[in-house]
């Protein structure tokens, strides 16, 4: 070992320069335009009190649907023409099934909770298990001979 061939272990990393133009582009980290994208910018007094009366939307995030309804359960649909595709006649259908055969996705890294819509036809009598069914594609389901066990 030489002294020249010696070389530190980590990189000697600074933190990138903002609000010059360059890497940050456009804006560079300053907001929109105006009085606030300026240097040495303040609001004067009168103005910020006005702007602090002003109601706040608060308490719901980006995206109100996922942030309020937290414990919704989500369910995956299957219509009965993709079982007709897939199955064939006795075969059983339940939710680790539909996921080996690609029909559904797998949620939070099991099998999701399944729901059987009645869209399409259904020639072939299938045993159907740990799903709920529709109104329409459980009659569709006994018309064939089939069975559900919920």
């Amino acid at each position: 070992m030489q002294l020249n061939t010696i070389a530190p272990r980590t990189k000697n990393k600074k933190n990138a320069p903002v609000g010059r133009g360059g890497k940050r582009g456009k804006t560079s980290g300053r907001g929109g335009k105006g009085q606030t994208a300026r240097a040495g910018h303040h609001i004067r007094p009168e103005v910020r009190d006005l702007i602090k009366k002003l109601p706040k939307l608060r308490g719901h995030g980006k995206n109100r649907a996922r942030t309020v309804r937290t414990n919704r359960i989500a369910t995956s649909a299957v219509n009965l023409t993709a079982l007709e595709a897939a199955y064939k006649a006795g075969e059983t259908v339940s939710p680790a099934s539909l996921v080996a055969r690609g029909l559904v996705r797998r949620a939070k890294g099991r099998a999701p909770v399944v729901k059987i819509l009645g869209t399409g036809t259904l020639t072939k009598a299938l045993v159907i298990r740990g799903c709920t069914l529709s109104d329409a594609a459980r009659a569709a389901l006994v018309a064939v001979g089939g069975t559900s066990h919920d």
